[in-house]
C-alpha cells in the first residue's frame, strides 16, 4: 500500500487555510444579513417599492455568490477529511487514490476564492474590454500580439468567462495589427486589470532565416465596461465616423461591403473600431460601447491623478514600462517585473495558465491593514 500521509497533510493544510479565511471574511455575518433580506422579501408591501425591490435582490444575489462557493468548499473539505481517515483505517486504495486526485481541485478552488477576496475596487466586478497592440517590429511584433490574444482567450475559457471579439485586424503576413475583446463574467475587470502594460517576448524568430534571437513588445490595455446607468455624453458633432471594408479571413461578406466602423472622438483624440459584425449598424453600436468605456476610464484616471496630486504622490506612468517578460531563449522563463513572480513553464503560460501572476499582482494591491 502506498504512503498517503503526505496527501493527508496537504488536505489538512488546505483545510486550515480555508478555515482561517472563512472566519476572517465573516461568512456567518453575511448569512445573517442574507436571512434578514430574504425575510424582507416576504412582507406584503415589499413588491410595491420597485427601487427597494431591485436593491434588495441585487444584494441577495451578491451575498449568495459570496457565501455558496465557500460553504461548498468547506463542506467538501470536511467530507474529504473524514473519508481520508476512513480509507486509511480500511486501507482502501481506490478511495485514497480518488481523494488524492481531488486535492489539486480543492487547492485550485481555494485559490480562486482567495483571489476574489483581494478584489477591492469599485469596478472589479464588471465586464471589461481588453485591447492588444503590437509594438514596432512588423511581423515579429504582430505575431507576438496574436500569441497574447490566444493566451488571454484560453485563460478566459478556463475561467468560464465569455468573450466577444469586437475587433480583430490581422497582419499582412502573420499575427495581428490590433485586437479588442469584451470579457464578460463576474470579476472580469478585477482579474485582468493588472495585465495592463507592456509585455516583452524574447525568442528565436520563426520569421528570421538566420535564426537570430529577437525581442518584441506588445501593449495590453484593460478597462471596465461603463455601467449602463452612468451618463457619458457623446455628441454626434464630436465624432468622426469612417466606414471601410473589413480585412482578413471571414467568408464572402468580408472585403465586399463597408461594414467596418471607425470612430474618432475629436475632443479627446480617442479612436475605436469594430469590424467583426456583418452589420454596419451593429459594428457602430459596439464601437460606441467601447468608446463609452474609454471615456469612462479617462474620467476615472483623471480623478485618480487629482487625488494623487492632492496626496502628494508622484508615479511614473510612462508607456514604456514593461510589466512582464516571456523568454524562450537562451532559457525559458516568464517573469513579472512588478511582483517578482516567475515560472519556467512557458508553454503552460501561453496555454492560459496565468493565475499565479494575477494573484501575485492582486496581493500587492491589497489595502494596508
Amino acid at each position: 500500500m502506498r504512503d498517503y500521509r503526505d496527501y493527508q497533510r496537504q488536505l489538512r493544510e488546505i483545510k486550515a487555510k480555508a478555515d482561517e479565511m472563512f472566519r476572517s471574511i465573516d461568512i456567518a455575518g453575511m448569512k445573517s444579513r442574507l436571512d434578514e433580506l430574504e425575510k424582507e422579501t416576504m412582507s406584503a408591501n415589499f413588491w410595491q417599492d420597485k427601487e427597494r425591490f431591485a436593491l434588495v435582490n441585487q444584494e441577495i444575489s451578491r451575498l449568495k455568490k459570496k457565501i455558496e462557493p465557500w460553504e461548498a468548499l468547506m463542506r467538501d473539505l470536511s467530507e474529504a477529511g473524514e473519508f481520508m481517515e476512513m480509507a486509511l483505517a480500511e486501507e482502501d486504495d481506490d478511495m485514497l487514490n480518488d481523494l488524492c486526485v481531488r486535492i489539486e481541485s480543492f487547492r485550485k478552488t481555494f485559490g480562486t476564492l482567495e483571489t476574489v477576496e483581494l478584489f477591492s475596487g469599485d469596478d472589479d466586478m464588471k465586464n471589461c474590454f481588453m485591447s492588444i497592440h503590437p509594438g514596432a517590429g512588423g511581423t515579429e511584433s504582430q505575431d507576438w500580439a496574436s500569441m497574447l490574444f490566444r493566451m488571454y482567450a484560453r485563460w478566459a475559457e478556463q475561467k468560464g468567462l465569455e468573450i466577444d471579439v469586437i475587433d480583430y485586424t490581422p497582419g499582412e503576413e502573420a499575427g495581428i495589427k490590433s485586437a479588442t475583446m469584451l470579457v464578460k463574467g463576474d470579476y472580469s475587470y478585477g482579474y485582468l486589470k493588472g495585465e495592463k502594460g507592456i509585455h516583452r517576448l524574447v525568442r528565436i524568430s520563426p520569421f528570421d532565416a538566420n535564426k537570430r534571437r529577437h525581442t518584441s513588445f506588445a501593449s495590453v490595455d484593460v478597462m471596465p465596461e461603463a455601467p449602463e446607468e452612468i451618463e457619458i455624453e457623446i455628441r454626434e458633432a464630436d465624432l468622426k465616423i469612417d466606414t471601410y471594408r473589413a480585412s482578413g479571413a471571414g467568408g464572402q461578406h468580408v472585403n465586399r461591403t463597408d461594414s467596418a466602423v471607425r470612430l474618432t472622438h475629436l475632443p479627446t483624440g480617442l479612436v475605436v473600431q469594430c469590424q467583426n459584425e456583418r452589420s454596419q449598424h451593429k459594428n457602430k453600436a459596439f464601437a460606441m460601447k467601447v468608446l463609452k468605456a474609454r471615456l469612462y476610464n479617462l474620467q476615472k484616471k483623471e480623478r485618480d491623478e487629482k487625488m494623487q496630486e492632492l496626496a502628494g504622490e508622484k508615479k511614473d506612468i510612462a508607456w514604456g514600462n514593461q510589466i512582464r517578460s516571456y523568454v524562450f531563449q537562451p532559457y525559458t522563463l516568464v517573469k513579472d517585473h512588478r511582483t517578482g513572480e516567475e515560472t519556467g513553464s512557458v508553454e503552460h503560460v501561453f496555454d492560459g495558465d496565468i493565475d499565479r501572476f494575477i494573484y501575485a499582482y492582486l496581493k500587492t494591491q491589497r489595502p494596508a491593514q
